[in-house]
């Protein structure tokens, strides 16, 4: 059994390697995309959740993206912290919660189903931008994604989709870092908290405190996808020496 649970768990740690040693090169080009549209999807939906709406996103070539929304006229201090946050805590949520379903449910073909409608919704604003990279990105990202589903054999979508996880937990945390704290003052969603609280200063603390909630949700998120799977490596039974 534990020999079992300790091979469900060693690809897991061969995903992570790949994935630092292929950070910056095409491989994972698409992945650094999709964390782009879930950062700027999480903007749009929680100001949707605050009373506001979306009108349109973005997704560039220079895996940058922005979210144009509306929030209602005498939108509180809170409620715009709240949008302004979402997007790096919103789509660690999302790969966090990719990860944890394609750990734990059995049911990974339909997950990738799931994520590639969301790409068509997504599609619909990035639409509204006009810009041809960004509305090319969600049709042949989601494209890809239903040909997968139609076709690829199960062992494909749960390795995918734990990669997929584990790479949008990983690029939102160096994202983060390389935004707020490497190149602070740059327009990031924190400078944004910062001018709104009056401290411009005050970027470069939230941008840590944001680092900190993301490693704990990474915590989390490995805590809960191999909750009840012992990590330990089983015992080799002692060799008898016979003379």
């Amino acid at each position: 059994m534990e020999k079992a649970n300790s091979n469900k768990i060693f690809p897991i740690f061969l995903m992570f390697v790949a994935a630092v040693l292929f950070w910056n090169t095409f491989l994972l080009y698409p992945v650094k995309l999709f964390v782009v549209a879930l950062h700027e999807l999480s903007h749009g939906i929680m100001a949707v959740l605050v009373g506001g709406k979306i009108d349109r996103i973005e997704i560039n070539y220079n895996i940058g993206g922005y979210c144009s929304y509306f929030l209602p006229l005498g939108t509180g201090f809170i409620k715009k912290s709240l949008v302004a946050s979402a997007g790096y805590l919103g789509s660690m949520i999302w790969g966090s919660l990719i990860f944890i379903l394609a750990s734990r449910s059995k049911k990974d073909r339909w997950l990738t189903l799931v994520i590639a409608l969301l790409m068509l919704v997504l599609s619909i604003f990035v639409i509204r931008n006009g810009e041809l990279f960004g509305i090319l990105f969600c049709f042949g990202f989601a494209a890809f994604l239903f040909a997968a589903y139609r076709w690829f054999p199960q062992g494909f979508h749960d390795l995918f989709l734990k990669f997929l996880g584990l790479t949008s937990c990983l690029y939102v945390i160096i994202d983060i870092k390389s935004d707020l704290i490497d190149r602070s003052g740059i327009g990031s969603d924190a400078d944004a908290i910062a001018n709104m609280m009056g401290a411009p200063a005050l970027s470069i603390p939230i941008g840590i405190a944001w680092i900190i909630l993301a490693l704990v949700v990474l915590v989390f998120t490995f805590r809960l996808a191999f909750k009840g799977q012992s990590l330990s490596v089983p015992e080799v039974p002692p060799s008898s020496n016979q003379g």
